[in-house]
């Protein structure tokens, strides 16, 4: 085919014309000027931004006749040779391909031949971040110590997959992306040599879709030119990059902002219809509104701008709308932007986002300036009087004091559970052997019947109780924490659930009496010392509790159980 691309026909074959990189290809030239080669440059960064261009032209100009040299001469016999390829002294290896280790092996096989006509062999590996984890390893000595005449460049758009052992034994350059302005200064410089006519807006307009890169952007330009007739125009590189037109973002400004749903699902029913993409044409929502921010915050930054054109509506739209309406339609069409990735369904979250734009609440208007002379006034006698208040403190009246001494009792009150001693010494007192015995065998059989009634949660409550005494009539449920005991005897039903198993199980009607570990102990040891004072001599009892006193100094409380 006699017909080449233009990303083909206008690859950079100087330092000079690889556009947004100045970073590297200054250091570059430096490092040819001063003869500091290295052995191997890691060259990393997104698509179409010239690092396999600037691997060609390093490798010519390492092989210049001419070199040392900040730029290759490309009229030598080396420069043309690795030009078009002729010269088996620089190879070009496409690692997406190339990614076993025999391919990395016949490279380490073929680095110790000297080059046959450049001064340097030079290999540059494409996409390098898909080779395999035994082709790193085998490559990994070779690009450490290769040959004095061998010269590796290695290129990815991921370098975040290639080992930290590689990285580490290259010189990196990232490239960044190219900027809409120098990606329209290249392409107006193409199109003035190839000689054709296009509109004004036809270059920003390609530039931006192309994202920072510039092969991409060439890619555009050329379909927009196949596109067009005799002249490209705006709408021409619109279909090509399927992106939405300045006019059609102004009505649709305009309808948001004046609250006119009907006009502005109209021109979103007509763009759809135009085949444009509602996710695409939601991220130039934003940046219209992102440009309309800026210029109306900072005007002299025309540059910034990366969406919009400074035409009569937009201006005009800008001066009318707040700043804090622009934040309110940002936010909106920025989360509807992030809910249309997780669904099918995008044309619909763009309609109710335009629906939620138009019922916006205005910014309240900044208040005039007798209302705001009026509002200082207010302010300072609001001061003078916090200031007399302070400097004469309000003492508390007797009313007061009460009130909050009666919330301080209360407060009181209300902390801890207050568990029932009267309930437990009855049933202490009327407590039989036979009856807690009978509880405790069919204990475990009442847990099962409650998880199978679906109370698996309340059932939890009980893994830590046991029934310690009983009576006909009720038993005492001993928790091992205050807050199970509090959750349990507040709910009423779960309480009567427990009494209507066990009367099912046993026979007989048993009313639980929940009590914390630490007070049953309290209560039970109370109630003993009471029973044998009624019970006792007062001379037996006075010799008993001197017994148990010494007991206790000699051994501690913890360890001793006094026992009827």
């Amino acid at each position: 085919m006699s017909y080449q691309a233009l990303y083909r026909v206008w690859r950079p074959q100087n330092f000079i014309d690889v556009v947004g990189q100045e970073h590297v290809t200054k250091t570059l030239q430096n490092a040819l000027l001063q003869q500091k080669i290295s052995h191997a440059y890691l060259f990393s960064g997104p698509r179409g931004t010239g690092k396999t261009s600037a691997a060609k032209i390093l490798s010519k100009a390492v092989n210049c006749k001419q070199a040392p040299t900040a730029e290759p001469c490309n009229e030598c016999e080396s420069c043309l040779g690795i030009t078009d390829g002729s010269i088996q002294d620089v190879i070009e290896i496409d690692a997406a391909s190339n990614n076993g280790v025999d391919e990395i092996r016949d490279i380490r096989d073929k680095v110790k031949y000297a080059p046959s006509m450049a001064e340097y062999k030079v290999y540059i590996i494409d996409e390098v971040h898909m080779l395999s984890i035994g082709a790193f390893n085998a490559l990994l000595k070779t690009l450490e110590e290769p040959p004095k005449h061998v010269i590796f460049i290695l290129a990815t758009t991921e370098p975040h997959k290639i080992p930290l052992t590689i990285i580490s034994r290259c010189q990196r350059f990232d490239f960044k992306r190219i900027t809409a302005q120098a990606i329209v200064k290249r392409m107006e410089l193409i199109m003035k040599e190839t000689g054709i006519s296009y509109d004004e807006h036809v270059l920003p307009i390609i530039a931006r879709a192309a994202e920072g890169g510039m092969r991409d952007a060439l890619s555009l330009l050329d379909q927009a030119v196949s596109y067009s007739q005799d002249r490209v125009t705006a709408e021409d590189a619109l279909t090509v990059t399927g992106a939405v037109g300045q006019d059609m973002l102004n009505k649709l400004g305009q309808a948001v902002h004046t609250k006119d749903v009907a006009a502005a699902l109209e021109v979103l029913e007509k763009l759809l219809i135009e085949g444009k993409d509602p996710a695409r044409f939601t991220e130039d929502f934003i940046l219209y509104f992102r440009d309309m921010l800026l210029y109306k915050t900072a005007p002299s930054l025309e540059e910034s701008l990366e969406r919009v054109m400074l035409d009569d509506d937009f201006v005009q739209l800008t001066n009318e709308i707040s700043t804090e309406s622009i934040y309110e339609y940002i936010e909106v069409l920025n989360h509807t932007q992030q809910e249309m990735k997780f669904s099918n369904h995008a044309r619909i979250y763009l309609e109710v986002a335009l629906v939620k734009l138009c019922q916006q609440t205005n910014a309240r208007p900044a208040a005039s300036l007798p209302e705001m002379q009026e509002l200082m006034s207010k302010v300072q006698r609001l001061e003078q009087e916090l200031q007399v208040l302070r400097t004469q403190p309000v003492q508390p009246s007797a009313g007061d004091a009460q009130a909050q001494a009666a919330q301080k009792r209360a407060s009181r009150s209300t902390k801890g559970f207050k568990a029932p001693v009267g309930k437990i010494e009855k049933v202490l007192a009327e407590a039989t052997k036979d009856d807690v015995q009978r509880i405790k065998g069919r204990w475990g059989e009442m847990l099962d019947y409650l998880n199978q009634r679906q109370m698996r949660s309340q059932a939890a409550l009980l893994n830590d109780a046991e029934p310690v005494a009983a009576s006909k009539e009720a038993f005492v449920l001993k928790f091992k924490y205050e807050i199970h005991c509090q959750m349990a005897t507040d709910n009423s039903q779960f309480m009567e659930s427990i009494t209507s198993i066990l009367q099912e199980l046993t026979g007989q009607r048993y009313q639980p009496v929940g009590v914390p570990e630490d007070a049953w102990l309290s209560i039970r040891k109370n109630f003993i010392k009471h029973q044998k004072s009624d019970n006792q001599d007062p001379e037996e009892a006075e010799e008993e509790d001197l017994l148990v006193s010494e007991a206790l100094k000699l051994v501690g409380e913890d360890l001793i159980e006094i026992k009827d």
